[in-house]
């Protein structure tokens, strides 16, 4: 079985990055990366210091060339299946059977987005179905935007939405909003309806519109949604605790990224950093983080 100083779950932003500073420690780092980064359906990476505009697939095929100039990088293109503690460290198994072990894990491997189960919202998702309007509000200034009801935070969403656009909330057949919710969607001259969206139209990607349950259309040109998100096994098998987030559960951390779980760190999507920058700043701080935990585990 090989062993490493550490083992980062994940090749993504927060993976990549905190890979980064193990390497530069010059530790023995592997990562793991199934290959299917949560933005991979964007075109575009917004509000990314130095890299407004650029395409997420490509600023990660650099940083994981610059990243493997490192010699002590190992990169493993697999699925992590499980993990475990075994005495004083961990042992990492892939699904092609493949056994590792490390003294040390960053789990970056994000969530899993459970989008609603509409007819056409699927293959507009990353494009006109959206979620984040610092990443791609600015696109869509001025147009015709929907937010549709998802989670609890959905009407916060609106309320934030239509600074970018005229915006319509959708309850989707959700219970009508409180008095003073819905003041506060008037002062924000946000339309509000209630009927149930039963398909998005248009020529996919682009969205011409929403179809409501009763026939009516609402022509859109964005519609934005918060999905629930689903963590995925590895943190739960090595008995990480977790927290309830906006769209659902995520590992607790510190503020340096060390789990509930000594020796285990966790950034990114995973631990609510959902944005790429923060992405990349949580994993800098769990690798540095674990690099530290090892020197000074040496002294102890």
């Amino acid at each position: 079985m090989q062993s490493f100083d550490a083992i980062v779950i994940g090749g993504s932003y927060a993976g990549l990055s905190a890979a980064m500073q193990l390497a530069r420690a010059r530790r023995q780092v592997c990562v793991v990366d199934a290959g299917r980064p949560r933005n991979r359906f964007a075109s575009a990476s917004h509000g990314f210091f130095g890299q407004d505009g650029a395409e997420p697939a490509a600023m990660i095929a650099r940083a994981r060339r610059q990243l493997l100039a490192y010699p002590t990088v190992t990169f493993i293109e697999g699925t992590a299946s499980a993990a475990r503690r075994d005495g004083a460290r961990f042992v990492v198994s892939l699904e092609s059977g493949r056994e590792l072990a490390a003294a040390r894990l960053v789990l970056a491997d994000g969530v899993e987005d459970e989008l609603p189960d509409l007819p056409g919202l699927a293959e507009r998702w990353g494009a006109s179905v959206l979620h984040c309007p610092y990443c791609h509000g600015y696109e869509f200034g001025g147009r015709r935007l929907g937010v549709l009801h998802s989670v609890p935070g959905s009407l916060h969403q609106a309320l934030l939405i239509s600074d970018w656009g005229p915006t319509t909330y959708f309850l989707n057949g959700a219970e009508m909003p409180g008095a003073d919710d819905v003041r506060k969607l008037n002062a924000r001259g946000i339309r509000l309806e209630p009927e149930p969206v039963v398909a998005l139209e248009g020529n996919a990607p682009a969205l011409a519109g929403v179809r409501l349950a009763r026939g009516r259309c609402i022509a859109l040109d964005a519609l934005f949604i918060a999905p629930a998100t689903r963590p995925r096994p590895l943190a739960s098998q090595l008995g990480c605790e977790f927290d309830e987030g906006p769209t659902g559960p995520y590992i607790r951390t510190d503020d340096v990224g060390l789990t509930s779980v000594p020796g285990v760190y966790a950034a990114g999507d995973a631990a609510l950093a959902a944005n790429a920058t923060l992405a990349c700043a949580a994993g800098v701080m769990a690798g540095a983080a674990a690099h530290q935990s090892l020197v000074f585990a040496d002294l102890a």
